[in-house]
């Protein structure tokens, strides 16, 4: 997408790597990560949603601020926790990766239940560790359909529909709306279609939260199917549910997902 002059200029800055080389890497991609977001605010004016510049220049911000308490606290497994969401967000999974990875170092008692490095590897193509890791969060929490849907996201890379299908997690209890009704969709049961259509009947379109997960995850089957348009609308409809408290970690999430489908979608047209 065409940006502004400033943005342009950022952007050579960015691919001429302005930095001394005396710096620290690590530091060295912070700085880069907060001019990459910086030079993305500008060149993104009028192609994103307003709100798109500003949270990435604040996570760019915050990823400074943690940074600097790393250096004072390097064996933190709550900074390292911190700085590793914060990486996820701005789509820089190897170092998200990183820092979860010595988060559980740390503090082993963290492994099963780290459910955002399972969403780390699955963005860095790393799809067995991710399968790995959300089969762990089961045996933690075997009442979250939402970790069966990424596990079965990430097998189904791995292993092809029919195998991810046939070893889907397994549950025996309610979680929360509309995840059994979702659960059944990735298992060929219903339809995204059927699926909206059945919480629009039932009122749940208009709780927050319930559409938000509905949309996201219609969305979601509907790019495993090959729709890439269909899919587009929907995870632009769960974007633009402005998060709450419950919601605003896999929101991010949600966000990187359309990010990355418009970014494929741009790429294969002529």
């Amino acid at each position: 997408m065409p940006g502004t002059p400033e943005a342009n200029k950022l952007g050579s800055l960015l691919s001429n790597d302005p930095l001394p080389t005396m710096f620290p890497p690590l530091l060295r991609r912070i700085a880069l990560t907060f001019l990459f977001c910086a030079a993305a605010t500008l060149a993104a004016a009028g192609d994103w949603p307003e709100w798109r510049g500003p949270l990435l220049l604040r996570f760019g911000a915050q990823l400074k601020e943690v940074h600097t308490k790393l250096e004072k606290a390097p064996t933190s497994p709550l900074l390292h926790s911190e700085r590793g969401d914060l990486f996820l967000f701005l789509g820089d999974y190897t170092d998200a990766i990183a820092d979860f990875e010595k988060m559980i170092e740390l503090e082993p008692a963290q492994d099963a239940q780290h459910w955002r490095l399972g969403i780390a590897y699955y963005f860095a193509g790393q799809y067995a560790k991710a399968q790995k890791q959300f089969e762990k969060y089961h045996a933690f929490d075997g009442h979250d359909r939402e970790n069966g849907i990424w596990k079965f996201l990430a097998q189904e890379r791995i292993d092809g529909l029919e195998k991810a299908r046939a070893e889907m997690l397994t549950y025996k209890e309610f979680d929360r709306e509309p995840f059994p009704s979702l659960y059944e969709m990735y298992a060929g049961k219903r339809t995204p279609d059927e699926v909206l259509a059945d919480m629009e009947k039932r009122g749940l379109t208009t709780e927050r939260e319930v559409a938000f997960a509905g949309y996201y995850y219609t969305g979601l089957y509907e790019a495993l199917q090959g729709h890439r348009p269909r899919a587009i609308e929907l995870l632009r409809k769960a974007v633009d549910i402005m998060p709450g408290p419950e919601t605003v970690y896999m929101w991010n999430i949600a966000r990187l997902h359309w990010e990355r489908l418009l970014k494929e979608q741009a790429a294969a047209t002529p």
